[in-house]
């Protein structure tokens, strides 16, 4: 049995406008954080801190530290503009308001 030298993976990130997977070949034993760092991604996006990101493999947020697998894809997730909850709780209240005009 051999090891390895290295394992293909992909870091994806997107914004509405223009999106971007890059594939790059990492040692076994590389985590989340440090694929986005080597894959460059944050030279073809202005903005993304790293640092404080959040990430996922293939929509299962994880933490930086998480020891990739050959031919994972590291998503780099956007700050959310609203909170989600909020913008539910807004939603229902404009629906109840259209109820009870409709109502009168």
């Amino acid at each position: 049995m051999t090891v390895q030298d290295t394992i293909r993976v992909e870091v994806a990130y997107a914004l509405p406008h223009k999106q971007a997977i890059l594939s790059l070949d990492v040692p076994p034993g590389t985590t989340v954080l440090a694929a986005a760092r080597q894959s460059g991604i944050t030279d073809k996006f202005e903005g993304i801190d790293l640092d404080n990101a959040k990430f996922g493999i293939f929509g299962a947020v994880v933490a930086p530290t998480q020891v990739l697998a050959e031919g994972d894809r590291v998503e780099i997730y956007r700050p959310l503009v609203a909170d989600p909850k909020e913008v539910r709780k807004a939603r229902a209240a404009r629906v109840k308001e259209r109820r009870s005009a409709q109502a009168d």
